[in-house]
Protein backbone atom coordinates (compact mmCIF):
# COMPACT_ATOMS: atom_id res chain seq x y z
CA UNK A 1 0.00 0.00 0.00
CA UNK A 2 2.84 2.39 0.83
CA UNK A 3 4.38 1.60 -2.55
CA UNK A 4 1.11 2.54 -4.27
CA UNK A 5 0.98 5.84 -2.37
CA UNK A 6 4.55 6.59 -3.46
CA UNK A 7 3.60 5.88 -7.08
CA UNK A 8 0.63 8.24 -6.82
CA UNK A 9 2.82 11.16 -5.78
CA UNK A 10 5.56 10.31 -8.28
CA UNK A 11 3.19 10.75 -11.24
CA UNK A 12 2.95 14.48 -11.90
CA UNK A 13 -0.47 14.43 -13.58
CA UNK A 14 -2.12 12.31 -10.88
CA UNK A 15 -0.44 14.30 -8.11
CA UNK A 16 -1.75 17.55 -9.61
CA UNK A 17 -5.28 16.12 -9.78
CA UNK A 18 -5.20 15.06 -6.12
CA UNK A 19 -3.94 18.44 -4.90
CA UNK A 20 -6.52 20.18 -7.10
CA UNK A 21 -9.33 18.10 -5.54
CA UNK A 22 -7.99 18.73 -2.03
CA UNK A 23 -7.89 22.45 -2.77
CA UNK A 24 -11.52 22.41 -3.89
CA UNK A 25 -12.50 20.56 -0.71
CA UNK A 26 -10.73 23.21 1.38
CA UNK A 27 -12.67 25.91 -0.49
CA UNK A 28 -15.96 24.09 0.16
CA UNK A 29 -15.16 23.80 3.87
CA UNK A 30 -14.33 27.52 4.06
CA UNK A 31 -17.69 28.28 2.44
CA UNK A 32 -19.38 26.07 5.07
CA UNK A 33 -18.37 28.46 7.88
CA UNK A 34 -19.34 31.74 6.17
CA UNK A 35 -22.82 32.64 7.54
CA UNK A 36 -25.54 34.32 5.53
CA UNK A 37 -26.27 37.94 6.56
CA UNK A 38 -28.24 38.71 9.73
CA UNK A 39 -28.24 35.25 11.38
CA UNK A 40 -27.48 34.51 15.04
CA UNK A 41 -25.41 31.31 14.72
CA UNK A 42 -25.06 30.71 18.48
CA UNK A 43 -28.81 30.28 18.94
CA UNK A 44 -28.90 27.89 16.01
CA UNK A 45 -26.22 25.51 17.30
CA UNK A 46 -28.15 24.65 20.46
CA UNK A 47 -31.27 24.02 18.36
CA UNK A 48 -29.54 21.63 15.95
CA UNK A 49 -27.94 19.67 18.78
CA UNK A 50 -31.36 18.83 20.21
CA UNK A 51 -33.27 18.15 16.97
CA UNK A 52 -32.72 14.76 15.33
CA UNK A 53 -34.32 15.69 12.00
CA UNK A 54 -32.28 18.85 11.52
CA UNK A 55 -29.27 17.05 12.96
CA UNK A 56 -29.41 14.59 10.06
CA UNK A 57 -29.76 17.44 7.55
CA UNK A 58 -26.82 19.15 9.22
CA UNK A 59 -24.61 16.08 8.86
CA UNK A 60 -25.19 15.86 5.12
CA UNK A 61 -24.48 19.56 4.71
CA UNK A 62 -21.20 19.07 6.59
CA UNK A 63 -22.22 21.32 9.49
CA UNK A 64 -23.05 24.16 7.10
CA UNK A 65 -26.71 24.15 8.13
CA UNK A 66 -26.04 24.71 11.85
CA UNK A 67 -23.81 27.63 10.86
CA UNK A 68 -26.50 28.94 8.45
CA UNK A 69 -23.67 29.30 5.98
CA UNK A 70 -23.92 30.35 2.35
CA UNK A 71 -23.86 26.63 1.40
CA UNK A 72 -26.27 25.54 4.13
CA UNK A 73 -28.36 23.41 1.73
CA UNK A 74 -25.28 21.48 0.66
CA UNK A 75 -25.84 19.42 -2.50
CA UNK A 76 -29.35 18.46 -1.39
CA UNK A 77 -31.21 20.38 -4.15
CA UNK A 78 -28.92 18.88 -6.81
CA UNK A 79 -29.55 15.35 -5.51
CA UNK A 80 -33.30 16.04 -5.49
CA UNK A 81 -33.10 17.31 -9.08
CA UNK A 82 -31.13 14.21 -10.09
CA UNK A 83 -33.76 11.94 -8.51
CA UNK A 84 -36.55 13.78 -10.35
CA UNK A 85 -34.73 13.61 -13.69
CA UNK A 86 -34.01 9.90 -13.33
CA UNK A 87 -37.61 9.20 -12.36
CA UNK A 88 -38.66 11.08 -15.51
CA UNK A 89 -36.63 8.62 -17.60
CA UNK A 90 -39.16 5.98 -16.57
CA UNK A 91 -42.16 8.17 -17.43
CA UNK A 92 -40.83 9.69 -20.67
CA UNK A 93 -39.03 7.31 -23.07
CA UNK A 94 -37.48 10.24 -24.96
CA UNK A 95 -35.52 11.28 -21.87
CA UNK A 96 -34.35 7.70 -21.33
CA UNK A 97 -33.31 7.46 -24.98
CA UNK A 98 -31.41 10.73 -24.66
CA UNK A 99 -29.55 9.45 -21.58
CA UNK A 100 -28.83 5.86 -22.73
CA UNK A 101 -28.48 6.18 -26.49
CA UNK A 102 -27.50 9.80 -26.99
CA UNK A 103 -23.87 9.14 -26.17
CA UNK A 104 -21.76 11.79 -24.45
CA UNK A 105 -23.83 14.63 -25.96
CA UNK A 106 -27.04 13.08 -24.58
CA UNK A 107 -25.58 12.75 -21.09
CA UNK A 108 -24.34 16.33 -21.16
CA UNK A 109 -27.82 17.51 -22.13
CA UNK A 110 -29.32 15.38 -19.32
CA UNK A 111 -26.86 16.89 -16.83
CA UNK A 112 -27.71 20.39 -18.07
CA UNK A 113 -31.41 19.82 -17.38
CA UNK A 114 -30.47 18.56 -13.90
CA UNK A 115 -28.49 21.73 -13.22
CA UNK A 116 -31.36 23.91 -14.39
CA UNK A 117 -33.81 22.05 -12.13
CA UNK A 118 -31.46 22.53 -9.16
CA UNK A 119 -31.97 26.33 -9.05
CA UNK A 120 -35.76 26.43 -8.42
CA UNK A 121 -35.43 23.50 -6.00
CA UNK A 122 -32.74 25.38 -4.06
CA UNK A 123 -34.97 28.47 -3.90
CA UNK A 124 -37.91 26.38 -2.71
CA UNK A 125 -35.94 24.43 -0.10
CA UNK A 126 -34.16 27.57 1.10
CA UNK A 127 -37.43 29.46 1.54
CA UNK A 128 -39.06 26.51 3.31
CA UNK A 129 -36.15 26.14 5.72
CA UNK A 130 -35.97 29.86 6.53
CA UNK A 131 -39.75 30.04 7.03
CA UNK A 132 -39.69 27.02 9.34
CA UNK A 133 -36.87 28.45 11.48
CA UNK A 134 -38.66 31.80 11.69
CA UNK A 135 -41.94 30.19 12.76
CA UNK A 136 -40.15 28.27 15.49
CA UNK A 137 -38.46 31.53 16.61
CA UNK A 138 -35.00 30.09 16.01
CA UNK A 139 -34.09 33.06 13.85
CA UNK A 140 -35.52 36.58 13.92
CA UNK A 141 -38.23 37.63 11.49
CA UNK A 142 -36.58 38.55 8.19
CA UNK A 143 -37.65 41.53 6.14
CA UNK A 144 -38.55 41.01 2.48
CA UNK A 145 -35.21 42.45 1.41
CA UNK A 146 -33.24 40.22 3.80
CA UNK A 147 -35.29 37.17 2.81
CA UNK A 148 -34.65 37.73 -0.91
CA UNK A 149 -30.96 38.44 -0.24
CA UNK A 150 -30.57 35.26 1.80
CA UNK A 151 -32.38 33.16 -0.81
CA UNK A 152 -30.10 34.46 -3.57
CA UNK A 153 -27.01 33.80 -1.44
CA UNK A 154 -28.20 30.29 -0.45
CA UNK A 155 -29.06 29.35 -4.05
CA UNK A 156 -25.72 30.68 -5.28
CA UNK A 157 -24.00 28.58 -2.60
CA UNK A 158 -25.75 25.42 -3.82
CA UNK A 159 -24.80 26.16 -7.44
CA UNK A 160 -21.22 26.82 -6.30
CA UNK A 161 -21.03 23.42 -4.58
CA UNK A 162 -22.59 21.75 -7.62
CA UNK A 163 -19.89 23.33 -9.79
CA UNK A 164 -17.14 22.18 -7.41
CA UNK A 165 -18.58 18.65 -7.46
CA UNK A 166 -18.51 18.54 -11.25
CA UNK A 167 -14.92 19.83 -11.33
CA UNK A 168 -13.93 17.01 -8.95
CA UNK A 169 -15.74 14.41 -11.10
CA UNK A 170 -13.88 15.62 -14.20
CA UNK A 171 -10.55 14.79 -12.52
CA UNK A 172 -11.64 11.11 -12.27
CA UNK A 173 -10.63 10.82 -8.61
CA UNK A 174 -14.18 9.91 -7.57
CA UNK A 175 -17.75 11.13 -7.80
CA UNK A 176 -17.64 14.83 -6.93
CA UNK A 177 -21.03 15.04 -5.18
CA UNK A 178 -20.29 11.95 -3.06
CA UNK A 179 -16.85 13.32 -2.16
CA UNK A 180 -18.40 16.62 -0.98
CA UNK A 181 -20.81 14.71 1.29
CA UNK A 182 -17.87 12.57 2.47
CA UNK A 183 -15.83 15.69 3.28
CA UNK A 184 -18.74 17.16 5.23
CA UNK A 185 -19.07 14.01 7.34
CA UNK A 186 -15.32 13.78 7.97
CA UNK A 187 -15.20 17.47 8.93
CA UNK A 188 -17.48 16.79 11.90
CA UNK A 189 -15.30 14.01 13.38
CA UNK A 190 -12.92 16.28 15.40
CA UNK A 191 -15.90 18.02 17.03
CA UNK A 192 -17.46 14.65 17.89
CA UNK A 193 -14.22 13.45 19.49
CA UNK A 194 -13.92 16.67 21.46
CA UNK A 195 -17.49 16.28 22.77
CA UNK A 196 -16.88 12.63 23.57
CA UNK A 197 -13.70 13.41 25.50
CA UNK A 198 -15.42 16.22 27.45
CA UNK A 199 -18.42 14.05 28.38
CA UNK A 200 -16.65 10.70 28.82
CA UNK A 201 -18.32 8.40 31.32
CA UNK A 202 -17.06 4.86 32.16
CA UNK A 203 -20.67 3.66 32.02
CA UNK A 204 -20.58 4.41 28.26
CA UNK A 205 -17.98 1.71 27.63
CA UNK A 206 -20.59 -0.91 26.52
CA UNK A 207 -21.99 1.65 24.08
CA UNK A 208 -18.51 2.34 22.70
CA UNK A 209 -17.82 -1.38 22.26
CA UNK A 210 -21.18 -1.79 20.55
CA UNK A 211 -20.42 1.10 18.21
CA UNK A 212 -17.00 -0.33 17.28
CA UNK A 213 -18.46 -3.78 16.59
CA UNK A 214 -21.29 -2.29 14.55
CA UNK A 215 -18.87 -0.09 12.61
CA UNK A 216 -16.59 -3.06 11.82
CA UNK A 217 -19.58 -5.10 10.64
CA UNK A 218 -20.75 -2.28 8.40
CA UNK A 219 -17.26 -1.73 6.97
CA UNK A 220 -16.76 -5.47 6.33
CA UNK A 221 -20.19 -5.74 4.73
CA UNK A 222 -19.66 -2.73 2.47
CA UNK A 223 -16.22 -3.87 1.32
CA UNK A 224 -17.44 -7.43 0.67
CA UNK A 225 -20.47 -6.19 -1.25
CA UNK A 226 -18.54 -3.65 -3.34
CA UNK A 227 -15.84 -6.14 -4.29
CA UNK A 228 -18.23 -8.99 -5.14
CA UNK A 229 -18.70 -9.73 -8.85
CA UNK A 230 -20.34 -12.39 -11.00
CA UNK A 231 -17.99 -13.33 -13.83
CA UNK A 232 -19.79 -14.24 -17.08
CA UNK A 233 -17.54 -16.28 -19.43
CA UNK A 234 -17.12 -14.74 -22.89
CA UNK A 235 -15.38 -16.44 -25.82
CA UNK A 236 -14.10 -14.74 -28.96
CA UNK A 237 -14.12 -16.53 -32.31
CA UNK A 238 -10.95 -16.71 -34.39
CA UNK A 239 -10.69 -14.15 -37.19
CA UNK A 240 -8.11 -14.25 -39.95
CA UNK A 241 -6.97 -10.96 -41.46
CA UNK A 242 -4.22 -11.40 -43.99
CA UNK A 243 -1.59 -13.58 -42.40
CA UNK A 244 -2.63 -12.78 -38.82
CA UNK A 245 -5.13 -14.60 -36.59
CA UNK A 246 -7.17 -12.61 -34.08
CA UNK A 247 -9.43 -13.80 -31.26
CA UNK A 248 -9.79 -17.40 -30.18
CA UNK A 249 -9.48 -16.45 -26.51
CA UNK A 250 -11.77 -16.69 -23.52
CA UNK A 251 -12.29 -14.00 -20.92
CA UNK A 252 -14.87 -12.85 -18.38
CA UNK A 253 -17.46 -10.11 -18.23
CA UNK A 254 -17.51 -8.98 -14.57
CA UNK A 255 -20.93 -7.92 -13.29
CA UNK A 256 -20.83 -6.14 -9.92
CA UNK A 257 -23.24 -7.32 -7.26
CA UNK A 258 -23.79 -3.70 -6.25
CA UNK A 259 -23.82 -1.67 -9.46
CA UNK A 260 -25.32 1.40 -7.79
CA UNK A 261 -22.72 2.01 -5.08
CA UNK A 262 -23.76 4.47 -2.38
CA UNK A 263 -26.26 6.39 -4.55
CA UNK A 264 -29.36 4.45 -3.30
CA UNK A 265 -28.55 5.43 0.30
CA UNK A 266 -28.32 9.12 -0.60
CA UNK A 267 -31.52 8.93 -2.66
CA UNK A 268 -33.44 7.08 0.08
CA UNK A 269 -32.43 9.61 2.75
CA UNK A 270 -33.39 12.51 0.47
CA UNK A 271 -36.86 11.00 -0.05
CA UNK A 272 -37.35 10.24 3.67
CA UNK A 273 -36.55 13.81 4.66
CA UNK A 274 -39.51 15.23 2.70
CA UNK A 275 -42.35 13.80 4.86
CA UNK A 276 -40.63 15.01 8.02
CA UNK A 277 -40.14 18.50 6.61
CA UNK A 278 -43.80 18.71 5.51
CA UNK A 279 -44.94 17.44 8.94
CA UNK A 280 -42.76 20.05 10.67
CA UNK A 281 -44.53 22.74 8.64
CA UNK A 282 -47.92 21.20 9.42
CA UNK A 283 -47.20 21.24 13.15
CA UNK A 284 -47.06 25.04 13.00
CA UNK A 285 -50.47 25.30 11.29
CA UNK A 286 -53.35 27.10 12.98
CA UNK A 287 -55.77 24.46 11.65
CA UNK A 288 -56.36 21.92 14.39
CA UNK A 289 -56.57 18.69 12.38
CA UNK A 290 -53.47 19.55 10.33
CA UNK A 291 -51.49 20.33 13.48
CA UNK A 292 -52.62 17.18 15.32
CA UNK A 293 -52.10 15.02 12.22
CA UNK A 294 -48.58 16.37 11.75
CA UNK A 295 -47.70 15.77 15.40
CA UNK A 296 -49.08 12.21 15.17
CA UNK A 297 -47.05 11.57 12.02
CA UNK A 298 -43.83 12.89 13.60
CA UNK A 299 -44.32 10.69 16.64
CA UNK A 300 -45.20 7.65 14.51
CA UNK A 301 -42.60 8.19 11.75
CA UNK A 302 -39.69 8.95 14.04
CA UNK A 303 -36.17 7.88 13.11
CA UNK A 304 -35.43 4.40 14.38
CA UNK A 305 -39.11 3.46 14.58
CA UNK A 306 -40.53 0.41 12.80
CA UNK A 307 -42.21 2.44 10.03
CA UNK A 308 -39.16 4.62 9.36
CA UNK A 309 -36.77 1.63 9.35
CA UNK A 310 -39.05 -0.37 7.03
CA UNK A 311 -39.48 2.58 4.64
CA UNK A 312 -35.70 3.19 4.66
CA UNK A 313 -34.97 -0.47 3.83
CA UNK A 314 -37.59 -0.65 1.05
CA UNK A 315 -36.44 2.62 -0.54
CA UNK A 316 -32.80 1.50 -0.56
CA UNK A 317 -33.77 -1.78 -2.27
CA UNK A 318 -35.98 -0.03 -4.84
CA UNK A 319 -33.42 2.65 -5.63
CA UNK A 320 -30.70 0.01 -6.02
CA UNK A 321 -32.79 -1.71 -8.71
CA UNK A 322 -33.78 1.62 -10.25
CA UNK A 323 -30.25 3.03 -10.46
CA UNK A 324 -28.88 -0.29 -11.78
CA UNK A 325 -31.52 -0.25 -14.54
CA UNK A 326 -30.50 3.31 -15.44
CA UNK A 327 -26.73 2.74 -15.51
CA UNK A 328 -26.49 -0.85 -16.81
CA UNK A 329 -27.98 -1.62 -20.23
CA UNK A 330 -27.86 -5.38 -21.07
CA UNK A 331 -28.80 -4.68 -24.69
CA UNK A 332 -25.86 -2.33 -25.20
CA UNK A 333 -23.44 -4.76 -23.51
CA UNK A 334 -24.76 -7.60 -25.70
CA UNK A 335 -24.31 -5.53 -28.87
CA UNK A 336 -20.76 -4.51 -27.90
CA UNK A 337 -19.75 -8.12 -27.24
CA UNK A 338 -21.27 -9.23 -30.56
CA UNK A 339 -19.52 -6.45 -32.52
CA UNK A 340 -16.19 -7.61 -31.11
CA UNK A 341 -16.87 -11.17 -32.25
CA UNK A 342 -17.60 -12.48 -28.76
CA UNK A 343 -20.33 -14.71 -27.40
CA UNK A 344 -21.36 -16.31 -24.12
CA UNK A 345 -20.92 -20.12 -24.36
CA UNK A 346 -24.29 -21.83 -24.69
CA UNK A 347 -26.14 -18.54 -25.39
CA UNK A 348 -26.91 -17.28 -28.89
CA UNK A 349 -25.81 -13.72 -29.72
CA UNK A 350 -28.40 -10.95 -29.95
CA UNK A 351 -31.64 -10.96 -27.98
CA UNK A 352 -30.95 -14.28 -26.13
CA UNK A 353 -27.70 -12.76 -24.77
CA UNK A 354 -29.57 -9.60 -23.72
CA UNK A 355 -32.21 -11.68 -21.91
CA UNK A 356 -29.52 -13.77 -20.22
CA UNK A 357 -27.63 -10.70 -18.97
CA UNK A 358 -30.89 -9.10 -17.80
CA UNK A 359 -31.75 -12.25 -15.83
CA UNK A 360 -28.30 -12.48 -14.23
CA UNK A 361 -28.23 -8.78 -13.32
CA UNK A 362 -31.67 -9.01 -11.70
CA UNK A 363 -30.55 -11.99 -9.60
CA UNK A 364 -27.31 -10.51 -8.33
CA UNK A 365 -28.92 -7.08 -7.81
CA UNK A 366 -31.44 -8.72 -5.48
CA UNK A 367 -28.60 -9.87 -3.24
CA UNK A 368 -26.82 -6.51 -3.54
CA UNK A 369 -30.00 -4.52 -2.81
CA UNK A 370 -30.93 -6.62 0.23
CA UNK A 371 -27.37 -6.42 1.57
CA UNK A 372 -27.22 -2.66 1.07
CA UNK A 373 -30.63 -2.22 2.73
CA UNK A 374 -29.58 -4.40 5.66
CA UNK A 375 -26.37 -2.44 6.18
CA UNK A 376 -28.33 0.82 6.02
CA UNK A 377 -30.79 -0.20 8.77
CA UNK A 378 -28.28 -2.20 10.84
CA UNK A 379 -27.74 0.65 13.36
CA UNK A 380 -31.51 0.91 13.95
CA UNK A 381 -31.75 -2.86 14.46
CA UNK A 382 -28.79 -2.69 16.83
CA UNK A 383 -30.42 0.13 18.78
CA UNK A 384 -33.70 -1.80 19.04
CA UNK A 385 -32.06 -4.83 20.65
CA UNK A 386 -29.46 -3.05 22.79
CA UNK A 387 -31.09 0.28 23.63
CA UNK A 388 -27.98 2.20 22.54
CA UNK A 389 -29.37 5.25 20.76
CA UNK A 390 -26.37 6.98 19.21
CA UNK A 391 -25.64 4.83 16.17
CA UNK A 392 -28.48 5.65 13.77
CA UNK A 393 -26.90 8.66 12.13
CA UNK A 394 -23.36 7.30 12.53
CA UNK A 395 -24.22 4.11 10.65
CA UNK A 396 -25.54 5.95 7.60
CA UNK A 397 -22.55 8.31 7.60
CA UNK A 398 -20.15 5.37 7.94
CA UNK A 399 -21.83 3.65 5.02
CA UNK A 400 -21.29 6.67 2.79
CA UNK A 401 -17.71 7.25 3.98
CA UNK A 402 -16.57 3.67 3.33
CA UNK A 403 -18.27 3.48 -0.08
CA UNK A 404 -16.74 6.78 -1.19
CA UNK A 405 -13.26 5.73 -0.01
CA UNK A 406 -13.55 2.45 -1.95
CA UNK A 407 -14.63 4.34 -5.07
CA UNK A 408 -11.71 6.80 -4.75
CA UNK A 409 -9.20 3.97 -4.31
CA UNK A 410 -10.53 2.15 -7.39
CA UNK A 411 -10.40 5.24 -9.59
CA UNK A 412 -6.88 6.11 -8.44
CA UNK A 413 -5.77 2.52 -9.13
CA UNK A 414 -7.33 2.71 -12.61
CA UNK A 415 -5.32 5.86 -13.34
CA UNK A 416 -2.15 4.16 -12.10
CA UNK A 417 -2.80 1.26 -14.50
CA UNK A 418 -3.40 3.68 -17.39
CA UNK A 419 -0.12 5.40 -16.57
CA UNK A 420 1.71 2.06 -16.74
CA UNK A 421 0.15 1.41 -20.17
CA UNK A 422 1.16 4.88 -21.38
CA UNK A 423 4.80 4.09 -20.52
CA UNK A 424 4.80 1.31 -23.11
Amino acid sequence: MLEKIKQVFKIKDLRSKIFFVLGLLVVSRIAAVIPVPGIDTERLKSFFEGNQFFGLLNIFSGGALSNMSIVMLGVGPYITALIIMQLLTVVFPTIKEMYNEGGEAGRQKFNQYTRMATIPLALLQGYGLLALLQNQHIIDKLSIFNLITNLIVITAGTVFLMWIGELITEKKIGNGISILIFAGIIAGIPTKFKQFYANFDPSLIPMIVGFIVSALLVIAGIVYMNESTRNIPVSYAKRIRGSKVYGGVSTYLPLKVNQAGVIPIIFAISILLFPEMIANFGRLSSIGWIKSGSEWFLSFFQQGGALYTSAYFILVVLFTYFYTAITFDPKQISENVQKQGGFIPGIRPGQPTTDFLFKIVNRITLFGALSLGLIAVLPYIFRYFTGIATLAIGGTALLIVVSVVIDIIKQVKAQLVMHEYDKY
